[in-house]
């Protein structure tokens, strides 16, 4: 079977992304101090985390921060270039308790999208300090990750 089409139950690779940020001492306490992520190697120009089980790396480029673009998804006006996780129900209400608690300002607040189809999910954007969307996620069940 084809990594494309495994189930989300099997072992995923890691995943690699960076992006841009104004300021490396915002990206630093966004990153790790409100999403708890831990940091890895850095430079003047870059700092990575860990997100999740994952590498992301925020570079000092502040001339390509900012999303732009929107695509109409269940009533929402959902940011086009965003990235995220999916968290257990349980970490996803934890998160969306600390972010509340913290004063987040969301593009769309936390919800149940997809409310009784197969790809019901409770999901929540908001921004970084850089404007870059972010988008966490949690399903019932991963089997439903990929339902139509």
């Amino acid at each position: 079977m084809s990594t494309a089409t495994t189930t989300p139950q099997a072992t995923m690779p890691p995943f690699h992304l960076a992006f841009p940020v104004h300021d490396l001492a915002a990206a630093r306490r966004f990153y790790g101090e409100l999403l708890g992520c831990a940091e890895g190697r850095s430079s003047p120009e870059w700092v990575d985390f860990n997100f999740y089980g994952h590498q992301i790396v925020a570079h000092l480029a502040p001339d390509e921060c900012g999303h732009k673009e929107t695509s109409a998804v269940d009533g929402h006006n959902v940011p086009v270039r965003h990235f995220g996780a999916i968290l257990s129900l349980e970490q996803w209400e934890t998160l969306a308790t600390r972010l509340k608690a913290g004063g987040t300002k969301f593009v769309i607040e936390p919800y149940v999208r997809f409310k009784g189809e197969p790809g019901e999910q409770r999901t929540m954007f908001f921004l970084d300090p850089s404007g870059n969307a972010i988008e966490f996620k949690a399903f019932a069940s991963l089997d439903k990750l990929f339902a139509k």
